[in-house]
Order: structure tokens, then sequence, then C-alpha cells
């Protein structure tokens, strides 16, 4: 089985105190996708540059303690890409490509536009100029998934309060139509749902009130992966035994040889 596996860690040297790199080699993963670094490549110490078994890439936001994305990996990959040329989206590290043999698999951070109408108009402008990436990558004739936090909740089975929330960013009905292309369009899988449809199952809790301890979720981190490989996609898993971030870590295995 190739496992793979995607954390949004709000902060790597948070999540680094909290246990994560403890957790991670036990976990048998042939790539990992981390979101949200919140730190520079001055900041990463040797652990995090090379966590037991593996060794990382990242893409840093310019900004200090904002964004940025990393790839951790066993193998090491044929080729890495960083950015999708577009110099404001790359300058917030939010594209990560590893090619493996015929596999790509990409560390993607989608912009929130829940602070502010301007944040709002940002992630709307990133969806935007993301879709010639991402179809590219669609035709490019590999297996593909893209790994991250994608910051919108697809369906209503997705998040606890669709109701109270369908004017708030992150599920409001432009974003998750512009979601629907990637899928109905685009022509990737939610590889998640393709072996898991049951309600309340979560990857992103409120740190305000009781949102964890009563599962007031919303399902934010994504594997989508073109057609064929989303067919070998055999497990998934919510990993929420510990709490390493404000996103819990996605795990999902695939019937798959690189």
């Amino acid at each position: 089985m190739f496992r793979l596996i995607n954390a949004n860690l709000n902060g790597i040297r948070s999540a680094a105190a909290k246990g994560f790199f403890q957790w991670l080699p036990d976990q048998d993963a042939h790539v990992v996708c981390i979101q949200e670094l919140k730190a520079q490549p001055e900041d990463l110490t040797t652990t995090m540059l090379r966590p037991a078994g593996y060794r990382g890439v990242f893409h840093c936001a310019n900004r200090k303690g904002y964004s940025g994305v990393g790839l951790y990996f066993r193998r090491e990959p044929d080729r890495v890409v960083q950015g999708i040329g577009i110099e404001d989206i790359d300058a917030e590290g939010r594209f990560l490509q590893a090619d493996f043999g015929n596999l790509s698999v990409v560390s993607l951070y989608v912009p929130s536009g829940s602070s502010s109408p301007e944040r709002l108009a940002i992630k709307f402008s990133f969806l935007e100029r993301v879709i010639p990436t991402l179809h590219a990558l669609a035709q490019s004739g590999r297996h593909v998934v893209l790994c991250g936090d994608w910051n919108i909740a697809h369906k209503p089975v997705d998040l606890e309060n669709w109701r109270s929330n369908q004017k708030n960013s992150g599920f409001l009905p432009e974003e998750r139509a512009w979601l629907d292309g990637v899928l109905d369009v685009l022509g990737y899988v939610d590889t998640f749902r393709r072996v898991d449809d049951r309600p309340q199952r979560y990857t992103w809790w409120s740190n305000r009130g009781q949102a964890w301890a009563n599962n007031v979720g919303w399902r934010l981190d994504y594997q989508l992966a073109t057609p064929a490989f989303a067919t070998l996609a055999r497990r998934v898993d919510i990993y929420t035994a510990q709490r390493f971030s404000d996103h819990a870590p996605l795990i999902i295995d695939y019937d798959y040889v690189p």
C-alpha cells in the first residue's frame, strides 16, 4: 500500500512541540504533505527538515509566521516544483509538487477568506488563477493527488452547522461551486468520500467554545485525485487520538507501488 498523509499544522513549530514529529515515524507513510508552516527556512530544525526516515522540501511564504507548505518523502522525487509561476500567489507559499515516476503529489494550501472582505477577495482570485495549473495536471496523463487544506466544506454533510454557515467563507455557494468544477469539470475525485460517506467526519474544529469536545467541525482537508488513481484508494482515516493543530491529519492508503 502507498500511504499518503496531509496535515495542516497551524505552525510547524507549534505542531513539533505537540508531538507531531514523534508521531510521524510510526505512521509508515510514503509521502506526507503539510500546510501552514508559519516558518521561514532558518526556523526549521534538523528534526523538521529530516524527521526519522524522511527528507523534507518546503515552500515558505515571504511573510514571516504565515502560510507555507511542505512535503516529506522516503524516496527522493524525480522532480520538485515550487509554486505555480504567479508572483503574489507564490509569495504566500501555497503550492509544492513532487513527482515520483508517473505520480505527482501536490501539497496545496488554499487561502482562508474568513478574516476580512479583502482576504475573501484574495481567496476568490486564487481560486480563479490556480485552475489552469490544476487543469494542466489533470490533463498530463499522470496520476495526480492534490493534498491539502482547501478551506472549503463541499457539501452540507461536510460541516456540522451548515444552515447557519451559508453566508460564511468556507461554505459560500461560490466556493462550493468552484469545488464542484474541480471535481465535475476537471475530473478530480474526492478519494475520502469515495471510501467513506459517513456524516460528522471532520478535519478542522474552531478553537472557540467546545467545538472539538462536541465534534462541531468542518471537513476542509482533502486528497483529490485523478480518476484512475482515486479507484486505488482502499482505506481512509482522520487521526484524532492526539491534537497537533486545529486540523487533524488525513490518512489514505492506495493500492499502488510507486
